[in-house]
């Protein structure tokens, strides 16, 4: 019988949607091809979420964030390298590279190592058509490695007996983090919809954010991304669950709401801005259609 892993899921929880396809495509490289489906009862917004493949996979993908290295990449000729401590840069020595070479260091692309596979997360540097779904702004240049390499150490200083609650449900392990992709909404806020900011409280209150839904909604957006509502909207996304066995390649579309001939369930995604227009955004609701 084929190994089957299975972790709980919130389907208003857009990163944790995400998050599920990360887990099919990590899935993909460390064990070969993968099967995934939620399994629903009826409306229910609660699912369980499970995936195949020749191998465990939920443990295959969790050894390897464990064990993994990081290293941001650069355009073959670059001079660009991750400013912040503890981030190596590889420079290309080819000139495949999914976008012109960025701006900022802030902006470029990582790639997990380990055991001689390689986990590319690379979607807010896309340079192709798609929307490159970034929430984060970057602010005061801290960069995408920074956030993966921050949510991999937070997933490293897990205690044993957190590591046996993240073997069971890895989406529901938070813990302190003061920044992030911005894809698990539970940490996310609008001070002024919360009447003051939490930066300005930072030795009295802390943030909870969650490790395993970041990084692996962030590498589930590799090949697929949810859609704008409306292309001059930046503030609402539409996305989709499905309920039968889909090997990944067909899960893509299905999270960005088309359907290749089965039924599936969409779900619409607000957010706004938790500082200046045209930054950083937060999701602050989510609703079935």
């Amino acid at each position: 019988m084929t190994p089957q892993s299975q972790v709980p899921v919130d389907l208003l929880n857009p990163g944790q949607v995400f998050a599920c396809l990360g887990l099919m495509e990590m899935t993909e490289v460390l064990c070969g091809p993968c099967e995934g489906e939620f399994a629903c009862h009826g409306r229910d917004p609660m699912a369980e979420f499970r995936f195949r493949a020749d191998d465990e996979p939920l443990a295959a993908v969790l050894d390897f964030l464990c064990e993994t290295e990081l290293c941001a990449l650069a355009p073959r000729g670059s001079r660009l390298v991750a400013k912040e401590p503890g981030i190596t840069t590889q420079v290309r020595a080819d000139a495949f590279f999914p976008s012109p070479a960025p701006d900022s260091p802030s902006a470029l692309p990582i790639r997990l190592n380990h055991g001689g596979a390689s986990v590319s997360v690379e979607h807010w540097a896309d340079g192709s058509t798609r929307d490159n779904v970034k929430f984060w702004a970057g602010a005061g240049g801290y960069s995408g490695a920074a956030l993966a390499r921050d949510a991999l150490e937070a997933i490293r200083g897990l205690s044993e007996e957190r590591w046996v609650e993240a073997r069971r449900a890895p989406f529901d392990i938070g813990v302190p983090m003061s920044s992030s992709f911005r894809f698990d909404w539970r940490r996310d806020y609008v001070p002024l919809d919360l009447g003051f900011s939490i930066n300005e409280h930072s030795g009295t209150i802390q943030s909870t954010g969650y490790p395993f839904v970041e990084l692996l909604a962030a590498i589930g957006l590799e090949f697929a991304r949810p859609v704008r509502v409306s292309p001059r909207s930046k503030l609402a996304y539409r996305y989709g669950v499905w309920h039968v066995p889909l090997p990944t390649l067909l899960a893509r579309p299905v999270l960005g709401g088309a359907s290749p001939g089965v039924q599936i369930r969409r779900f619409r995604l607000r957010l706004d801005w938790p500082g200046q227009e045209n930054q950083a955004r937060c999701i602050v609701d989510v609703q079935e259609e």
